[in-house]
């Protein structure tokens, strides 16, 4: 079995290496870029507009949908802050040196612009279903959007995409994210791998069948609290290295363009391979152009699609260039980044570690990341199995949803038992089946964004 896992990782492997990162930075940047001028920079002229409507200053009464748009913005963000912005920050600095944080930042910026235009278009194509509820996301834009471009093709690529949800719902919400839990409770609590299995399966099957709203709920009062949690707990390392904070930005950005030599831990030495590490976690972070946001931004309730879009922008803003930052400073900052043994969330535990010891809080620091973790990665587990339902009634129709949430859990059991490294590989395999197609289809639709932000700003 396991000579079997060890053929099956190597072909995961290749295709990451030599096919799908590539593929995603050759797509993902350039649709950033093309969108951002498109739409005149409207992810950042038009910040202080979204920040109202999240308030609720817009709100209307027509209003349809099964949920608010905060609802659906903690929920898109539970599904977004996850594991990335921890273990995958502290792999991408690993992998791609201080300089991969730089384009995690190009990433979150362009990454406003990706979801407010996936997200638009989820609500401009989203459907109503026979009980009432609101299905809509990529599938049914690229179905219904590009159907008389395509004709019959139209389904088949929206059925690929469907596929690949529900494949990266089992890899990139659920296999990662226990698989980071049940590592981090067994190395800082000694908690067997086994008993997380089970408790962990169990709360999540619990949770998701009570449907969207059930975990619309836990998602609106968790995602605040974990958020504010983690930055206090970073705010308090950078706090004691206020002084060497102008040095570290220095360094991630000559690092971005000059690479740097290997030193410990970090193994990439090159450009190239800074740029790849930055862009694939940064997208596994924020998951801008994956297209999973749009399908819970879809049952938001709003009017206008380009609201509930502007909404959705907000995302990588939190995730990636706040959230994200936060943590890529404390692993850089102290030098943590270049240790020869640590692996994984260990090395963001050795920076917060190394951080508070003038503190004297030494302690506390696996407390920190280990229960951040835990928080970040079961809310974003919890999340995805709404995109990956979705996804499995598109193909298969309602009555296949229960089946779904099943062998979702099996494999939340399945990934706290699993090794990290096949894990990963098979997270960035499955984030290209998504992201491609998807990318595809938004710049196939981008005269109907443009429509819907001059009737929405008119």
């Amino acid at each position: 079995m396991n000579n079997l896992l060890e053929v099956i990782n190597g072909w995961i492997q290749a295709y990451n290496e030599y096919v799908g990162g590539y593929a995603i930075l050759a797509l993902l940047v350039p649709t950033g870029l093309f969108f951002t001028f498109y739409l005149r920079f409207i992810q950042i002229t038009k910040l202080g507009h979204t920040l109202k409507i999240v308030s609720g200053k817009f709100k209307t009464n027509k209003s349809k949908g099964d949920i608010s748009s905060y609802k659906a913005l903690t929920t898109a963000l539970s599904a977004t802050v996850g594991t990335g912005n921890i273990v995958g920050v502290a792999l991408a600095i690993h992998y791609g040196g201080p300089g991969a944080v730089f384009w995690l930042w190009v990433v979150g910026v362009l990454g406003m612009v990706i979801k407010l235009v996936e997200c638009t278009l989820s609500q401009k194509y989203k459907i109503i279903n026979a009980d009432g509820s609101i299905s809509g996301g990529p599938m049914y834009y690229i179905e219904r959007g590009l159907k008389n471009r395509m004709g019959k093709w139209a389904k088949y690529f929206a059925l690929v995409f469907a596929f690949s949800t529900i494949l990266c719902s089992l890899g990139t919400g659920n296999l990662a994210q226990v698989n980071s839990i049940s590592d981090a409770l067994h190395s800082s609590y000694d908690i067997p791998t086994l008993a997380s299995a089970f408790v962990i399966t169990g709360l999540i099957l619990l949770i998701i069948v009570g449907g969207l709203k059930r975990i619309a709920e836990v998602t609106s009062k968790l995602v605040p609290f974990m958020a504010i949690f983690y930055f206090v707990a970073t705010i308090l390392v950078l706090a004691g290295h206020y002084q060497a904070l102008p040095a570290t930005f220095k360094l991630i950005v000559s690092s971005a363009f000059t690479g740097t030599a290997a030193t410990g831990g970090f193994v990439g030495s090159t450009v190239i391979m800074t740029m790849v590490w930055g862009v694939k976690r940064g997208l596994f972070s924020n998951e801008a152009g994956q297209g999973s946001a749009p399908i819970a931004h879809a049952a938001a309730k709003t009017e206008y699609p380009m609201q509930e879009g502007l909404v959705a922008s907000l995302e990588p803003l939190v995730d990636t260039i706040i959230i994200c930052t936060l943590t890529a400073l404390v692993i850089i900052i102290n030098g943590s980044w270049t240790s020869e043994t640590a692996q994984g969330v260990n090395i963001t535990i050795l920076g917060f570690e190394t951080g508070l010891e003038k503190l004297g809080l030494t302690w506390i620091a696996k407390h920190i990341v280990s229960i951040g973790l835990v928080l970040f990665a079961f809310s974003t587990a919890v999340a995805w199995s709404y995109y990956g339902s979705r996804a499995v009634q598109y193909i298969f129709g309602d009555k296949a949803i229960k089946p779904y949430y099943y062998v979702y859990g099996l494999f939340a059991f399945l990934g706290c038992i699993w090794g990290l490294e096949l894990v990963w590989n098979f997270v960035d395999m499955v984030i290209s089946f998504m992201t491609i197609p998807n990318l595809i289809a938004i710049l196939l639709l981008a005269p109907v964004v443009k429509k819907e932000a001059k009737r929405y700003f008119n």
